[in-house]
């Protein structure tokens, strides 16, 4: 047992201990109880659902490139509805157990993120909060991503805001992240998680193809991880919210540079798909290098940089 509180606060979001899972690589947490109690973790966040279902693009969709993965699924998912249909039973059973659950919302424009939104408010008392994923591609717009700029990032939010009254988190792009950061915070938003995964291409030059279906991907994994610390400490100077740090977290090491960044929680992604029992062991190097720093309280630890 740690002798360093490990509980935290995410924007509201009250979390046994920082550690949770990133959406898309880790279905609703159901799909790990075999490996561990999923129930040790601070919190999942599920896969991100429409109002709607969405068919996701064609196949292929993930590869793995150097230090990473390549994914263009699309956002593939059964809609809201159907999603708590199925899931909604084991969700609220593992939020009894003490892990928060995080439910995303996707969308192709504010009226599709709305609907989204209202329909978890309707059908899922279970999640402790809800994460926007803003790097949908806006069909109004010629495909840019809701989130692409500053102006339309805040403009989300702020028709979303009005319409819970639990938690909302913003998952960034990964780009003009203070100015992004601050218009969010203005918005109304309680955190913010970042970040997404990269814009990236992966050719194969026997073909001359694209190695997936579309010419460019979502790039995660280890070697985004520098990238995105720089980026929780870009956050982290622009705002006062908490912060979800994302991105190549694969050792108790790589969640203590997001704390320390100025992160108050860290989601697991790439590594979930590499070794589904790495959650619990990178919370537990998380734990023991909190325990080293000789704190008495993970929060002391938040933001703790030095240059």
């Amino acid at each position: 047992m740690s002798g360093v509180s490990m509980a935290v606060d995410l924007g509201g979001i009250r979390m046994a201990n920082p550690i949770g899972t990133a959406s898309g690589t880790f279905g609703c947490g159901r799909q790990f109880e075999g490996f561990y109690d999923v129930g040790r973790l601070g919190a999942i966040t599920t896969k991100g659902c429409s109002a709607e279902p969405w068919n996701g693009n064609p196949a292929p969709r993930v590869c793995e490139v150097t230090s990473g993965i390549m994914n263009s699924v699309g956002l593939q998912n059964p809609g809201v509805r159907e999603f708590v249909a199925h899931e909604g039973a084991y969700l609220s059973g593992l939020a009894e157990r003490g892990c928060a659950v995080i439910c995303q919302v996707v969308g192709h424009s504010i009226e599709e993120y709305a609907s989204a939104l209202e329909l978890y408010e309707e059908l899922a008392p279970f999640a402790a909060g809800f994460e926007v994923n803003i790097s949908c591609p806006n069909v109004a717009a010629g495909g840019l991503a809701m989130g692409s700029t500053p102006e339309r990032a805040a403009e989300v939010m702020r028709a979303l805001r009005p319409l819970t009254r639990r938690p909302v988190l913003v998952k960034m792009a990964p780009s003009r992240v203070p100015e992004t950061a601050r218009a969010l915070e203005d918005a109304g938003a309680d955190a913010l998680s970042l970040i997404n995964t990269i814009p990236a291409m992966s050719i194969d030059v026997r073909t001359r193809r694209s190695r997936l279906s579309r010419p460019t991907a979502g790039l995660s994994g280890p070697l985004v991880h520098p990238i995105a610390v720089r980026m929780v400490w870009e956050a982290h100077n622009a705002v006062g919210i908490p912060i979800n740090g994302i991105g190549g977290v694969m050792s108790g090491q790589d969640a203590a540079e997001f704390i320390l960044a100025g992160a108050t929680t860290v989601s697991v992604g790439t590594a979930n798909l590499v070794q589904p029992d790495s959650a619990p062991r990178i919370l537990a190097e998380l734990e023991r290098w909190a325990e080293s720093q000789g704190v008495h309280d993970i929060n002391e630890l938040i933001g703790a940089f030095e240059c």
